[in-house]
């Protein structure tokens, strides 16, 4: 991880063909494109990596959790239950469709503690969003039990999982709805985009529709198409799907090579008293794209990323502190600051989370470390990185 670190002649010849095409649009122009179709050709094979019957592109990760969330009839004052570790784009992508984000702690997983979901539910629960954070996965058997019960859409946001699976299954492909991310710094890139994949039909056409202003897209004449139902622009365009043609074409190579990676580095670490790794639910393998370490405590953990930073090891990080990852990082939203009014229900219904206790969640972000396992090191080079981030822990520990 990431994709951009295998760029090359894939991608560039994809990106040539709609050039010289000159229709960067995914939709129309059917006579100008001399039958380059990026967007459905990578929409097809994507969905037959994931073993689903279908997948729409759209223009971000973000934009793929909104258009999901929004093709499940997810709207104004429909709470969502998330975890309190993510990235933002988990509750901007509830709140821009009226509904309201309900956080809850995590577990050992680093993912929805199945327990506080139970317990977070009421009449107005909606739907659980299970973020797949750093490669790994929530314990997906439980929550799709608890969603069961309920009668509630299990979305998974595996923007970060590429590749992961459970049970024999892609993640992603587990849930009513699975999201992913292909901006730059992910798995698999394409510059910027995302996909929703689904075995529902319905979801289907109303992701479809959703992404492109309600385009109904029958017939040959986008002018004349139907309208149906309102919807936004998170349409993806002809030149970022190219590349992300490329790129899924290399997706198998890229997580061999991560694994190798991960596994010489984890093999390192066992060997250091004090190191615990994330707990992976049984029947789940990783993507392998960062290896997750739990120290003593909190105050050794922040102790031990700034000794790491100083014997200049990058890509490691301690979400605990960090702006964008944690609920400590996101004042705008514990404190509802907005360029807007929001919507009343989000007012009205939303927890108060300055004064909600997540101290089950800080337990474990508190010992956490997560090393970024990149794809371009050579030999020596991760060797020398796994002498140094032992070295360094075991002068912390």
């Amino acid at each position: 991880m990431p994709g951009f670190e295998v760029f090359g002649a894939e991608e560039r010849k994809q990106v040539s063909d709609v050039l010289e095409s000159g229709v960067l649009m995914r939709y129309g122009f059917d006579g100008m494109r001399n039958g380059h179709w990026k967007a459905k050709q990578f929409e097809s094979a994507f969905a037959e990596r994931m073993q689903t019957q279908h997948c729409q592109l759209v223009s971000s990760g973000t934009a793929a959790l909104t258009v999901a969330l929004a093709s499940a009839g997810i709207g104004a004052g429909d709470e969502v239950i998330m975890p309190t570790f993510t990235f933002v784009a988990s509750f901007e992508s509830i709140m821009m469709l009226g509904a309201v984000p309900v956080l809850v702690d995590i577990d050992d997983t680093l993912t929805l503690d199945p327990e506080a979901v139970e317990a977070a539910i009421t009449p107005k629960t909606k739907c659980v969003m299970p973020v797949h954070m750093c490669g790994s996965m929530a314990d997906l058997n439980a929550l799709q039990a608890i969603c069961d019960k309920h009668d509630l859409i299990l979305l998974e946001d595996a923007c970060q999982a590429l590749g992961g699976t459970y049970d024999g299954k892609p993640l992603g492909s587990i849930g009513d709805l699975g999201c992913f991310s292909f901006d730059f710094v992910k798995t698999i890139t394409c510059g910027e985009g995302g996909a929703v994949i689904t075995n529902n039909d319905q979801f289907k056409i109303n992701a479809d529709q959703y992404q492109d202003h309600g385009h109904d897209h029958i017939g040959n004449d986008r002018g004349a198409e139907g309208h149906p139902t309102l919807g936004y622009n998170f349409r993806i365009s002809e030149l970022n799907a190219a590349v992300g043609v490329a790129q899924l074409d290399k997706l198998e190579g890229i997580l061999k090579l991560q694994k190798n990676n991960y596994e010489t580095l984890r093999t390192a670490l066992e060997a250091v008293n004090g190191v615990t790794f994330r707990r992976v639910p049984e029947g789940g393998e990783e993507n392998y794209s960062f290896l997750n370490i739990f120290l003593p405590s909190a105050e050794l953990t922040e102790k031990a990323h700034k000794a790491l930073s100083e014997a200049g090891v990058d890509g490691c990080f301690y979400w605990y502190t960090n702006n964008w990852h944690y609920i400590n990082g996101w004042e705008h939203l514990r404190n509802l600051k907005s360029l807007g009014n929001l919507p009343s229900e989000i007012k009205d219904q939303i927890q108060n989370l300055n004064q909600t206790d997540f101290s089950k969640s800080d337990a474990w972000m508190g010992r956490t470390l997560s090393f970024l396992i990149k794809l371009g090191w050579s030999t020596s080079e991760l060797n020398d990185r796994v002498e140094k981030i032992k070295t360094t822990l075991r002068s912390v520990l």
